[in-house]
């Protein structure tokens, strides 16, 4: 865990629980805000590693969570709900989604198909829209849709300390050297991305630092440099993806391609370890065929 303390406009309330012990190593982030003793926590990620969460929680002494938000409805962020509510089954429990994502949860077998992982039900979530305002004892947190990755897909202001959750609705990027792109699932869509990416530029006077899913919180330089790339960027990753599938190149080819001219000084995807990008980039491909952009 890392525990963002006080610098610049920072605080004691932000707190991220790092990956270090899950499937795929550093490259998911869950945040859990604290305030005056009541703590908000984005996203769950997967079942697998629901105790191995809650381990980290009281061991850092953030237990009890009182509520829980999820970004979006994707399996890699919902997925260890239910198990994390049976392990707090002595907190009463409120969890929050967007209002799009409320059938998705309940009805999760059209992304169980997609993705190939297997996500139970869940009920009993306080739905969210724009400019909805959360008051963790006194600290607001703002709600922004940042639709394209998804249609469900939201950020999370922090007013006070000049920070925006964003999940997976921007940019993956998980060293400085490595990016990939939120082409990702069946509700893909980009016409409302590109709206995102004009919405985050726009509200970036009101913002210090940008906490991504995948992976970290980025600020200064490299919270600019994320604000004024990460459209470029995704037009990069999707039009070498395009041209590559449409070249007849096999999934591992169009991996290499794509670590060798988009993100080759990587740190994570190694010349000798790019299986976890070789998984992102199959699923981005089939992203690319249920937008239509590949036939």
């Amino acid at each position: 865990m890392v525990h963002i303390k006080e610098e610049g406009k920072f605080n004691e309330n932000a707190y991220i629980l790092d990956a270090e012990f899950m499937k795929t190593e550093k490259t998911c982030a869950i945040y859990i805000i604290e305030n005056e003793g009541k703590r908000l926590m984005l996203d769950t990620g997967e079942s697998l590693s629901a105790r191995r969460l809650m381990k980290k929680i009281k061991n850092f002494n953030l237990y009890p969570i009182h509520q829980i938000l999820l970004t979006h409805a994707h399996w890699d962020h919902i997925q260890a709900l239910p198990k994390l509510k049976r392990l707090m089954k002595d907190t009463d429990l409120e969890v929050y989604a967007h209002q799009n994502a409320i059938d998705i949860l309940k009805n999760p077998e059209r992304m169980n198909e997609f993705f190939g992982y297997q996500v139970d039900p869940i009920e009993n979530v306080v739905p969210l829209k724009q400019n909805d305002v959360l008051d963790l004892a006194g600290l607001k947190l703002k709600i922004h849709e940042f639709f394209g990755h998804t249609q469900d897909s939201i950020g999370i202001q922090d007013l006070k300390n000049r920070i925006i959750f964003v999940g997976d609705a921007i940019i993956d990027k998980i060293d400085k050297n490595t990016f990939v792109p939120v082409l990702f699932g069946p509700d893909f869509d980009e016409k409302s991305l590109l709206k995102t990416y004009k919405k985050l530029r726009n509200m970036s006077d009101e913002l210090d630092a940008i906490a991504l899913a995948h992976y970290g919180i980025w600020k200064e330089e490299d919270f600019n440099k994320i604000i004024n790339e990460m459209e470029d960027l995704y037009f990069e990753a999707k039009n070498l993806l395009i041209e590559a599938y449409n070249d007849n190149l096999s999934i591992k080819e169009i991996t290499r391609k794509y670590r060798d001219e988009l993100i080759p000084n990587s740190e994570i995807f190694s010349e000798a370890n790019i299986m976890g990008l070789q998984w992102n980039i199959e699923q981005n491909i089939d992203t690319l065929k249920a937008a239509g952009f590949i036939n």
